[in-house]
């Protein structure tokens, strides 16, 4: 496609041709090519203006940044290439997105979901939900991309939600698709860095806020503030009003609201009550508008109740009827890792849930425990790229919940796996009991609790791990706890096959 400099609102100052062919965006200087455009961007580490040059030797024939005296000076040593100067880099890269990728957000319907915890879990039920509805729902998260039938495999650029060029890319692929709306993960840090500015939502959603991220934003405020952002640019939304984010949400927003909670008294547009967990999932009492229905779900616990309200309330927004959605709540399918239950190893039950902050922890241990179980071991983990204040409060969080606690290390990053152990260990009142163990890496973690189960035992592997692999510096290491557990019951098949013929 060709692009006007002097067409880009953005753009506050131009050099060299006005003109130029493009055939894609990127602000990673290795990944320019012939007919790029490159972004200057700023990051935590490193900064695009001093990697310009890198971009055009590459094949770049534009540069957009925000130093105007740097890319004045280059642009003097490149008379061949285009130049532009722009106030907010990271709002022009995604202004220039939308361009380039010629709207394609407005062509598909978007929902956004925001909070600390549950926003894979609810971009699933929803995707699920709304696709059944037969509004066909792609997704975009900390599990993958997703058209309504199928994966798509990308390389993300961010473990949650992309940058705005793959943001936008996806979009044009789901509605190439033939897909009508697309349910997305958006994290605090992404509003921050502007990767979904100019994308006017259709639905916004709220789960629920607890201290998280404080690495990146320092303050609790400055979090809440962040994710308050993507309401603002929503058409309607659906909130949670049993949280205190949600219900000042309730008072600001001024769309189109569906407000949802597991309070009776809560005066919410949808409330579940008396909620009854089995093995199957769990069955509540559903309340909409003076009505009740009772509502058989595949989903496990009341947390997971309160999220399926977010669905069901996206589903209403989009013009579907309660009537309509209520069976369909039997066939929600549960995302990957999020309390996923495998019983194909005897008599033991294994639970991955991604569970990676406190709040989430203690929900998710709540709900196991009422689960048919002899002993309960739960592996919890710190997370090197996350906020080392948050590690201790793993520990205080399991401490007495489980027969056997198992601490380990998720995506040490740049630091050392000890170090993020001994600091969750900082948590238990009592670091030395016995029933406490510790490994460092996940996948040794994994082993441990296995090994520590005998039939009829519940083993819970908790935490954050991303996309299939683990961050050690820098690096996407892969890694599937599945295939851990997998291996783990074959040796140990193998293990007692040879027993067995050597007492023959």
């Amino acid at each position: 496609m060709f692009i006007y400099l002097n067409q880009l609102s953005f753009i506050t100052a131009y050099y060299n041709t006005p003109m130029k062919q493009v055939s894609h965006m990127t602000y990673d200087s290795r990944q320019a090519g012939d007919h790029c455009v490159f972004f200057c961007l700023k990051g935590e580490n490193s900064d695009g203006h001093n990697h310009m040059h890198e971009a055009i030797e590459n094949g770049a024939v534009m540069i957009i940044g925000t130093d105007q005296k740097l890319i004045e000076k280059v642009s003097a040593q490149y008379p061949d290439r285009a130049f532009g100067v722009v106030k907010d880099g990271r709002e022009a890269f995604a202004e220039f997105a939308i361009l380039f990728y010629e709207q394609a957000d407005r062509n598909i319907k978007t929902i956004g979901v925001t909070g600390t915890n549950g926003k894979t879990t609810v971009a699933a039920f929803v995707k699920s939900l709304l696709t059944q509805c037969g509004l066909k729902t792609g997704s975009i998260g900390t599990n993958g991309i997703f058209a309504s039938q199928e994966e798509i495999i990308y390389k993300k650029s961010t473990p949650t939600t992309p940058e705005a060029s793959d943001l936008h890319a996806i979009f044009r692929d789901l509605s190439a698709r033939q897909d009508d709306a697309v349910v997305m993960e958006v994290s605090s840090i992404a509003i921050d860095q502007k990767r979904v500015h100019g994308i006017q939502f259709d639905t916004a959603i709220h789960t629920n806020i607890s201290a998280e991220h404080l690495e990146y934003h320092k303050t609790f405020a400055n979090y809440k503030e962040a994710k308050m952002k993507l309401f603002d640019q929503a058409y309607t939304a659906v909130v949670n009003i049993d949280d205190e984010m949600g219900r000042e949400l309730s008072e600001r927003f001024k769309g189109d609201l569906i407000t949802y909670s597991l309070d009776r008294h809560s005066g919410a547009d949808l409330i579940a009550d008396n909620c009854h967990v089995s093995e199957s999932g769990t069955m509540f009492e559903l309340l909409v508008n003076g009505q009740s229905y009772l509502v058989n779900s595949s989903v496990y616990g009341n947390y997971n109740v309160h999220n399926l309200l977010s669905a069901i309330g996206t589903a209403l927004h989009h013009g579907f009827d309660i009537d309509l959605i209520i069976p369909l709540l039997k066939n929600i399918e549960n995302p990957k890792g999020r309390f996923q239950v495998i019983e194909e190893y005897g008599s033991r039950k294994i639970i991955i849930d991604y569970a990676h902050t406190p709040v989430a922890l203690n929900s998710l241990l709540a709900e196991a425990k009422k689960l048919p179980h002899q002993k309960m071991i739960a592996m919890i983990a710190g997370i090197g790229i996350r906020d080392f204040n948050k590690m201790p409060r793993m520990a205080e969080t399991a401490e007495g919940q489980a027969d056997e606690i198992v601490v380990t290390v998720d995506h040490p990053g740049h630091h050392d796996p000890g170090k993020v152990v001994d600091q969750v260990m900082t948590g238990f009142k009592n670091p030395y009991d016995p029933s406490i163990t510790t490994s460092l890496t996940r996948k040794e973690g994994v082993l441990k609790a296995l090994a520590q189960s005998n039939e009829g035992d519940l083993i819970l592997l908790t935490s954050g791990c991303i996309n299939g692999a683990q961050i050690i510096k820098g690096e996407y290491i892969p890694h599937s706890d599945e295939e851990i557990i997998k291996d783990y019951f074959a040796r140990l098949k193998k293990a007692q096959v040879k027993g067995i013929e050597r007492c023959k």
